[in-house]
């Protein structure tokens, strides 16, 4: 079996490495959302079975909309637990990004009903304030299955509030872009100005080439 990112052994296989030190619940965590423009920050965090896989799991950026939408109502259906959180445009700006991000994925893990006795980050920096053993890992999404399954969680439930917003908003066209700086998106803020689900300090540049 081969997954998301090419190599040659099942993303559960990871997981299992992990399992076979003696934990006895493992969550994956990860995030959606740093670089937009516009909306909150998404997190989740997922402690899958080991021993039931779910065919697919990856990075959610390499799998289309339709396959994460599918692969969503699975993980939902069969994790162990899982959890999604967020933190607002409010939070961001008050806190910055980065610790907003952190923000974000302490409350998904919180979420858990079935509490980890470890987590396994996406990334290269750990969350503080988590309260059990934390594991960073680079490229995680595409290794760790239960770092995949969190990932195409945050992803997809940010994606669905985001066309909401769209709705709401509909002069941005959050549906098409998703709050990415895309030109369409720039093209769309300097015509209308900033909405109140934009982040201000995401727009600066693009407010100050505008005047």
């Amino acid at each position: 079996m081969k997954n998301t990112a090419g190599s040659p052994f099942s993303n559960y296989d990871y997981d299992r490495a992990v399992y076979a030190d003696g934990y006895q619940a493992v969550g994956g965590v990860d995030e959606a959302g740093r670089g937009p423009l516009a909306g909150p920050v998404f997190a989740a965090a997922v402690i899958l079975d080991p021993e039931k896989e779910i065919p697919g799991l990856g990075d959610s950026k390499k799998l289309s909309e339709k396959k994460r939408e599918a692969l969503y109502e699975q993980i939902c259906e069969q994790a162990v637990s899982w959890s999604v959180a967020s933190a607002s445009v409010e939070e961001i700006e008050t806190l910055n990004i980065l610790q907003a991000t952190f923000l974000a994925m302490r409350r998904a893990v919180e979420g858990l009903t079935v509490y980890p006795e470890l987590v396994m980050v996406d990334g290269n920096q750990a969350p503080p304030g988590i309260a059990v053993s934390v594991k960073t890992i680079v490229k995680g999404d595409a290794l760790s299955a239960s770092i995949g399954a969190a990932s195409i969680l945050a992803k997809v439930s940010r994606d669905r509030l985001l066309r909401e917003l769209d709705k709401e908003y509909p002069q941005y066209q959050f549906a098409k872009h998703k709050g990415y700086g895309t030109a369409l998106h720039v093209s769309l803020i300097r015509e209308y100005g900033p909405s109140p689900v934009h982040r201000m300090s995401f727009l600066k540049k693009i407010l100050a080439d505008n005047r």
